[in-house]
């Protein structure tokens, strides 16, 4: 059994991804939030309260990670998430967020990423390997050098474990 966090238990559940957009180009965290939240919620993977949970845990709760290429974690509530998933967007420049852990302070995010989660001990392998790409520079780095939403989903997928489109699963190392 392997200690890296990318590696993928092929019994645990995925966390599929869903939203993805590459070089979002936005003003504001609240921007963020709104364009995400918006794409989910065209999609039905959340609740019509979704978005305004979701802006009033990040004021609570700030959710900026000054890990080496700056990223958030913003979500809300299980009970506004109907498809468990998770969206991803990288920034055309850089936006403050609020720092994780209550500081006051902010952080200048790159990469944000959501989890929609209706129950976080089943998702944990992928929490835990998303967490593990997120303190990995040239991981976040490779995303962030997406050139589209679809390149940045492929490169994204790779990065989690899942399988590679077009990849068979008995050819996954």
């Amino acid at each position: 059994m392997t200690t890296d966090p990318r590696h993928r238990d092929p019994a645990a559940p995925r966390l599929e991804l869903g939203v993805v957009l590459s070089g979002l180009d936005v003003a504001s965290a609240e921007d963020v939030l709104r364009t995400l939240a918006g794409r989910l919620l065209d999609d039905g993977a959340v609740t019509p309260g979704f978005p305004d949970a979701l802006h009033q845990r990040e004021l609570r709760y700030p959710t900026g990670l000054p890990t080496p290429i700056p990223t958030a974690i913003p979500h809300a509530d299980p009970e506004h998430v109907l498809v468990p998933g998770l969206a991803l967007a990288t920034l055309a420049r850089p936006v403050p967020f609020g720092e994780m852990g209550g500081s006051g302070g902010t952080v200048d995010v790159q990469l944000v990423a959501m989890p929609l989660l209706r129950d976080a001990t089943e998702h944990l392998a992928t929490l835990q390997r998303l967490v593990g790409v997120l303190r990995d520079e040239s991981a976040v780095a490779d995303l962030l050098a997406a050139a589209d939403d679809e390149q940045l989903r492929e490169r994204a997928m790779a990065q989690l474990g899942n399988v590679e489109p077009g990849q068979r699963e008995e050819d996954r190392a």
